[in-house]
């Protein structure tokens, strides 16, 4: 398996005794743990490279676990968040779902429990990482149409015909074929249907 793609869970917890249950008990099932005792450290390391997700105390010392969610997000940091707490209320784990948790868990909490919210979470991250990739892939190929031809998708993905297309832009039909072909082949688009999912995942808007 390439490193970029060895799931990882890091765990942040103050309390040494719990950081190191979960870390072990994360690595019993051939996960890879990596573990800290607050969230700047966590900061530190940088943003993982592979499919992850994160076990967050909820209090901690200096920032608690909700307000580092929210720094998370602020600063463009997406990672499933397993919430776990000794102390836990129902506001706190309202807020902490609607602002995108995975799991609230309240200690002590069933191993499993805990295993079950890692794995839903991963696989959240996996699905975002497979489709920021597709998206990457889909603007590069965006990025090699010239300025005519992506007038043209435009056209294309609004339901146009060519002879409309070639009236639109002052050309001849022949042309917008010619210029359709092209742009069809960069994009790797094997049908108009194709081509307009690809337009929606680039916010292409009709033009008016």
């Amino acid at each position: 398996m390439k490193a970029s793609t060895i799931p990882t869970v890091f765990i942040i917890d103050d309390d040494r005794g719990m950081r190191q249950a979960i870390h072990d008990l994360v690595e019993s099932v051939g996960l890879h743990a990596e573990s800290f005792a607050n969230g700047q450290e966590f900061l530190n390391k940088g943003q993982p490279r592979g499919p992850s997700c994160l076990v967050l105390d909820v209090r901690l010392p200096q920032m608690s676990g909700l307000d580092f969610q929210t720094l998370l997000a602020g600063t463009g940091v997406q990672i499933p968040i397993i919430f776990i707490t000794a102390h836990g209320d129902i506001p706190m784990s309202v807020r902490a779902l609607k602002s995108g948790a995975v799991e609230f868990l309240t200690k002590p909490f069933r191993d499993q429990d805990l295993l079950d919210g890692i794995q839903q979470a991963l696989q959240r991250d996996r699905t975002t990482r497979e489709q920021q990739a597709e998206l990457l892939h889909v603007q590069e190929r965006y990025e090699t149409l010239t300025g005519r031809e992506r007038e043209v998708m435009a056209l294309v993905v609004s339901g146009l015909l060519n002879k409309q297309i070639a009236s639109e832009i002052g050309a001849s039909e022949a042309t917008v074929k010619i210029h359709r072909g092209n742009l069809m082949q960069k994009m790797a688009a094997g049908s108009l249907i194709e081509l307009v999912r690809m337009a929606d995942k680039l916010k292409i808007t009709s033009p008016k």
